[in-house]
């Protein structure tokens, strides 16, 4: 049996990180990688933007270079899942059934694109952008002729992926069941305007719509039925509805958690000496009023690998990071600061039209996040705000004038 100081499972941002973060700290035993992904880690958001558009190859979205990781003496085993763990002997069974021991564990492992579960789901051609071979054979049908798409769910991944196909001349209808698009992530101003937007792009967005099946020919998928009795005829279908936390052998092993695998201030799990990072790891936040919640960003991700890389080596530190996020869609960059979910007043600041304008997310007069758009200025600035949860005067926060700098 096989035995390693420190076993990570999960080869994404957190994974990789946590690898970088132990050799930094000065962790000089052995470290191996375990990932159901075949390719060396490698980054997630350009998926749905510059590798979905072809315009970034995979050597340049890889995390590091592949002699990277052998210079550090970091072993990978990819292609190959963790079925089991077994705290209590801290072993591992792998899928191809070999059994590794460990001294720590960091399990980074994310999670799994959620399915479409409507008639006709197992149809060829319905695709979710979460690993390199989902954008690969995504890519193989484009360029094969497919030129109508269907897109599922207008989160970060539906739009960004729209914008990508629109840019790439295919015709476009995304499908969301909510009554705005970002629902999850944004308030309705930034909604509104991001709808505007992709509709004059010619995206043929439908809101408050959900799917009831799919029908096909010859196996593949040849439409979207709706729950409004509507059929629309496409080529491939691109679901971006969400993830769901691959946790399952942490679980089953003992570890707390209900959505996810629950850690706390040092990222470790109620299971001895394991820790869990990234979009599977959840964590009271304090940007969220301490709301136990899972982030599901790079920040998140390389934060916390850190503080669980330096919990190990002995130097404890709360993770206290401050939340951001970005969006690429067309010609707008979006860059988000803190979390808005507990607002209860949002504030404009610039004009939309401009392409160029913030909003500000207030809770009880303080400030908690923004979102800015093709704003790097504000998006700077106000990272400071919500660090000190700043009390300012909505007044003066819409008055685009004035610097946010200056009213701290």
């Amino acid at each position: 049996m096989e035995h390693f100081d420190v076993v990570i499972v999960g080869s994404g941002h957190g994974g990789a990180q946590a690898a970088i973060a132990l050799r930094q700290n000065g962790h000089e035993d052995t470290i191996l990688m375990v990932s159901r992904d075949r390719n060396p880690p490698y980054e997630r958001p350009p998926l749905s933007k510059e590798y979905l558009a072809g315009e970034k190859p995979f050597e340049r979205i890889q995390i590091r270079p592949e002699k990277f990781w052998a210079d550090k003496n970091v072993e990978l085993r990819l292609g190959r899942n963790v079925n089991e763990v077994d705290p209590i002997a801290r072993e591992l069974v792998l899928s191809d059934d070999t059994r590794i021991t460990y001294r720590k564990l960091i399990w980074a492992a994310g999670g799994d694109a959620r399915r479409l579960s409507c008639p006709g789901s197992d149809l060829n051609g319905i695709h979710y952008v979460r690993t390199r071979r989902d954008v690969d054979t995504l890519k193989e049908e484009l360029a094969g002729g497919a030129k109508r798409a269907v897109i599922v769910g207008a989160g970060y991944i539906g739009l960004e992926a729209a914008a990508v196909l629109r840019k790439l001349g295919c015709e476009v209808t995304v499908v969301e069941m909510q009554d705005r698009v970002l629902a999850r992530v944004a308030g309705p101003e930034l909604s509104d305007f991001y709808a505007a937007y992709h509709r004059e792009q010619g995206v043929d967005l439908r809101l408050s719509t959900g799917v009831e099946a799919i029908e096909g020919a010859d196996g593949r998928v040849s439409a979207v039925l709706t729950d409004s009795g509507e059929k629309i005829a496409c080529d491939v279908i691109i679901a971006g509805i969400g993830i769901v936390p691959s946790v399952g052998a942490l679980i089953a092993a003992g570890a707390a958690g209900s959505s996810g695998v629950d850690v706390d201030t040092f990222c470790r799990t109620t299971l001895d000496d394991i820790y869990a990072i990234g979009d599977c790891a959840a964590h009271a936040n304090p940007y969220a009023n301490n709301k136990v919640i899972r982030l599901e960003s790079v920040q998140n991700a390389n934060d916390m690998a850190t503080v669980a890389a330096k919990a190990i080596m002995g130097d404890k530190q709360d993770y206290d990071a401050v939340p951001w996020f970005w969006s690429n869609q067309y010609d707008l960059r979006l860059q988000t600061v803190g979390i808005s979910i507990d607002h209860d007043r949002a504030v404009l600041r610039g004009d939309p039209a401009d392409k160029k304008f913030s909003v500000v997310y207030l809770c009880e007069g303080r400030v908690v996040a923004l979102d800015c758009v093709n704003n790097t200025k504000d998006y700077v600035q106000g990272r400071k705000l919500v660090m000190d949860r700043a009390e300012i005067e909505p007044e003066l926060l819409a008055d685009a004038t004035v610097q946010l700098k200056e009213l701290r």
